[in-house]
C-alpha cells in the first residue's frame, strides 16, 4: 500500500502505477457536476487545485455547533464529468481525481501529459469512507451549488482506493473491458 500525502507533487504521481493500492492523507477538496460546469464556463475557483486532490463526491454533512461532521462521503460516478475533466486537469495542475466508474480517452491522455491518476475509491461504503475524514477544514460555493455540490476542503487520513487511470496511459477499466471481449468472442 503506498502512501500519499498532501501535496501530491507530479514526481510522486508519475511514480504511480495502474493497480496500485493507495492511501490518501492530507488535504481533499470535493468537487461535482456544478463545479466543473462553472470552472468551464470561466468560473473562478475558489480554492487552488494544483498538487492537490479532487474527490468526486457529494458528502452528507451535518452542521453541529458552528462545525461540520461528515455523515457519510462515498464516491459519485466520475463519468459525467468527462466533458470537463481534460481542461480541469489542464487548468489546475490537480494531481488526483477520485471518484468511481472511470472516465473516458480524452480525461486518461490528459492524466498522461500533465501528470495525474484517477484513484478509485470503494463505492457502497460511504460511511466507511465518511470515517476517514478527520475534520472539515470549510467550505466554498456552499450558497451557489447546495451542500452536495459544494466544495468541500477535506482533511482526510487513510483515504483507501486504487490507482485505477495512471499517468502513463493505463486504464484499469480499459484493460477490464478488452479481457470481457476476448472472453466472450471465445465464448
Amino acid at each position: 500500500m503506498t502512501k500519499l500525502q498532501y501535496p501530491f507533487t507530479e514526481d510522486k504521481v508519475r511514480a504511480l502505477k495502474a493497480g496500485e493500492a493507495v492511501e490518501i492523507s492530507g488535504l481533499v477538496y470535493t468537487g461535482r457536476d456544478k463545479l466543473h460546469k462553472y470552472f468551464a464556463d470561466g468560473g473562478v475557483l475558489p480554492v487552488d487545485f494544483r498538487d492537490g486532490a479532487l474527490y468526486h463526491c457529494g458528502p452528507v454533512m451535518l452542521a453541529q455547533g458552528g462545525t461540520w461532521r461528515v455523515m457519510a462521503a462515498g464516491p459519485t460516478t466520475s463519468v459525467r464529468e468527462n466533458p470537463y475533466e481534460p481542461d480541469f486537469i489542464a487548468g489546475t495542475g490537480v494531481r488526483l481525481v477520485i471518484g468511481k466508474g472511470g472516465m473516458d480517452a480524452a480525461t486518461l491522455a490528459a492524466m498522461q501529459q500533465h501528470g495525474c491518476v484517477y484513484i478509485q475509491a470503494v463505492g457502497g461504503a460511504a460511511a466507511v469512507t465518511a470515517a476517514a475524514v478527520k475534520r472539515v477544514l470549510g467550505v466554498s460555493l456552499l450558497e451557489e451549488f447546495g451542500a452536495a455540490e459544494a466544495v468541500w476542503h477535506l482533511e482526510v487520513k487513510g483515504l483507501a482506493g486504487v490507482v485505477a487511470m495512471d499517468a502513463h496511459g493505463v486504464s484499469l477499466f480499459d484493460t477490464v473491458r478488452e479481457a470481457s471481449r476476448r472472453a466472450l468472442a471465445r465464448a
